[in-house]
Formats: C-alpha cells, structure tokens, sequence
C-alpha cells in the first residue's frame, strides 16, 4: 500500500512537470522539483530532532505512570465498561490492561508509541480468537476505536506547530479534542449497530452519559465565546493540562515510591528507540511531497476540489488544508509531511494550517492500521471494521472543518 501511494507521488509529479515543460514552456519546473528534493531532506532532519526529544520525553513520563499504577488502575475503572463492549474478553485478562496502555498513548497524542502496544493487545485478543483469520467482535471495536484516534493531549501536533515557530503551539487543543470526540463517538457508535451492543445497558450509560453530557455542557459554554476568547481558552487549557499530567505523574509516582528519575530514563531509553527508526520514513514521505507541490500536481487537485466547493456556494479556505486528510486514511507519515508542507508554505497559523493540524490530530490512519493490526494475527476476514473505521475518520475530518470555522474563520 505505502509503496504504490509513495511509488506515485513521483509519477504524479513527472508527469505533471512534463506537461507544464512540454505544453506551458515552463521550463524550470525540474529546476524547482530537485531543489524541492533537498529542501526537504533538510526540513526531515530538523522535524527529527524534535521528535526525538518529544518521544523520549513522553515515553519517559508514560512508563513512570506505569509503574505507579495509574495505567492498571485505568484498567480496574475501565472494566465493567469493557465487559460490557467486549463480553468474549473474560475480566482481567492482559488484553484489556494492554487495550488501556495504547488508549493513553493514543489520548497523550503519541501514536508511534501507542502502536508497539497496540499490536501487543491485538496478539492478545488473538488468543481468544477461535479462528486464525477472521476478526472477532472485540478485535474489531479495538481497532476501530483506535482508528477513531481518540486524542485528549495531542503533543506530536504542538511538537510540530513549535517547529514552524507557532508563536502558541497549544492554540488548536479544543479544536482536536472536539473534532475527536465526533470521531470516537460515530466510531463506537457504528460498530455498536453492528454488533447489535447494548449501549443503553445500566452500566455503559454510567459511563457515557456523564462524558456525553458534560462535553454537551461544555460545547454550550463555548458557543457563548468569541472566537478570540475561544483560541485563548484552547491555548490555557492545553497547556494547563499538558503540565497537569506531567505533575499527576510525578506525585503518584512519588507517593507510590517509584523512582521516578530511573522510570524516567527507562521510559525516554524506549522512545528514542522509537524515534530513531522514524527519520527515514519522514524524509521518504517529505520528498515525495515536496515533489509533488513543487510540480503543480497538488495545485491542479485542489484547484479541482475548489472549484466544486465554490460551485456549492461555500467557503474554500479549507480547501488547502485537505491533502493531509486526503492522505491520512493511508500513511501517517505521508499526512504528517501534507502538515508540516502546509504549515511552510501556507504559515503555521494560518487557516489552512489550522485545519490540517487539527484533522491531523483527530484522525487515523486507517487503512495503515488495518494492515499492521491485522497482518500481525493473521487476520484476513476483517468483516466490518473497514466501513465502521473510515466512517468514524470521515466524520473527525467533517467534524474538524466546522470546529476550525467555529475558532477561527
């Protein structure tokens, strides 16, 4: 899959060059696409190097967090509901502690981390799998909610808006956590139907009409805002919960006795494992990118959605943030270099950027995840987390537009 999409960037891009060469006499289009190329290869470097210390920094505080307890304790919270959701999942089988691990990677924002661990819970799920190849009801719920790409802290995402110098990384905070939200809950929600889920049982509504009318509350309370008083609250209330978690971690940690600068180290040794292995796909998926742009390819494709938006008599200011949703459902990294090539070429806080950075951070890659998820069980009959997967990504990339139009058009 990332070999064609990669694989066609590139004859994308040639072909494009070639008619604008051949039939517009443009010929320093080639000229433009080698420095393109290298640019690029520059700009990977200096992402990586922040993505480095952002992993091993949050892998660092996770495993101080596990070893405290707090992600078994989630576990222990979470059970009932998960009982319920996955009745096949008997109680307290490791499954259910590792499905707890990859959420909070997942809500921390960190999803190269959260994909060791998710593998791990679906080789577990697999072991109550009474068949080699088809996918359980459990496997699917897992995966699609992991799809739906629920991300209460998305550090990756303010980790690349400080790069490209956002003068207030956290500004897009509310934005993802509400965009999110629609996608998680149209993802539970489907499969519910199609697994027949009794999500009206006593004890899933305990859990999710709380959560479900507070986030109505608080949606209320911020259609009162102005758009100014709307992109002020995002930015304290990220920041204030970003350090929140960092100290929660730390007391729990330091009333439990752990040692917290020892876990640390362990945690951070792991994500610079991690981290080290990502900078040949970024710059594979930069480059591509960065030819596709600068041979005009991506331009004509957005003029032609454009033209369909302006022909509906809508707003077209989104329209410049979609090549990172319209790549998203395929590679992660391809939709993070879309993001960081909108962010240099638009401006990191301009509307477009905004766009594709909250779509980034409320999205999944689901055909990605798919593939990885399952291939690494076996599975081949997958039923219906395909269609329950990119339902509940096409309603996080709606969902992110109007939100962005709420905060900042």
């Amino acid at each position: 899959m990332l070999n064609g999409l990669w694989l066609g960037f590139f004859l994308v891009a040639a072909v494009s060059a070639l008619a604008q060469w051949l039939l517009a006499g443009n010929a320093g289009i080639f000229a433009a696409m080698v420095e393109s190329i290298f640019a690029m290869a520059k700009l990977s470097v200096e992402v990586m190097v922040l993505l480095f210390g952002t992993l091993t920094l949050w892998l660092g505080f996770l495993k101080i967090a596990e070893k405290a307890g707090i992600v078994e304790w989630l576990a222990k919270v979470l059970g009932p509901l998960f009982a319920r959701l996955m009745p096949e999942v008997p109680p307290g089988h490791p499954a259910l502690g590792l499905i707890t691990m990859n959420f909070a990677a997942n809500a921390l924002g960190l999803d190269n981390a959260a994909t060791p661990i998710g593998l791990k819970a679906m080789r577990a799920l697999q072991e109550l799998n009474p068949s080699s190849t088809t996918a359980t009801n459990a496997q699917i719920l897992f995966l699609v909610l992991n799809a739906s790409s629920l991300t209460l802290l998305p550090v990756t995402i303010f980790m690349y808006r400080a790069q490209q110098g956002a003068p207030d990384p956290t500004m897009v905070f509310l934005p993802i956590l509400l965009a999110t939200s629609a996608s998680t809950l149209v993802g539970l929600l489907s499969v519910a139907v199609m697994q027949r889920l009794r999500l009206w049982d006593p004890v899933v509504l305990a859990y999710l009409v709380p959560g479900a009318l507070l986030l109505g509350a608080f949606m209320a309370f911020l259609g009162t805002l102005s758009a100014a008083a709307l992109a002020s609250l995002s930015s304290i209330l990220g920041n204030l919960t970003l350090f929140g978690v960092i100290i929660l971690f730390l007391l729990v940690g330091a009333l439990k006795r752990v040692k917290v600068y020892e876990a640390f180290v362990e945690g951070a040794k792991e994500g610079f494992d991690v981290a080290k292995s990502l900078l040949p796909y970024l710059v594979a998926m930069l480059v591509a990118v960065g030819v596709l742009r600068a041979s005009g390819a991506l331009e004509i494709a957005l003029d032609g959605i454009r033209h369909a938006v302006n022909w509906m008599g809508l707003d077209t200011r989104f329209v410049e943030g979609l090549p990172t949703a319209l790549v998203k459902p395929f590679s992660g990294s391809a939709a993070r270099a879309m993001l960081i090539e909108t962010m240099q070429t638009q401006g990191v806080d301009s509307f477009p950027a905004l766009v594709a950075a909250t779509i980034q951070g409320s999205t999944e890659t689901t055909f990605y995840v798919l593939a990885v998820y399952f291939g690494a069980v076996g599975i081949q009959r997958v039923r219906h987390a395909v269609g329950c997967a990119l339902l509940a990504e096409l309603s996080g990339v709606i969902a992110a537009i109007f939100v962005c139009y709420w905060f900042f058009a």
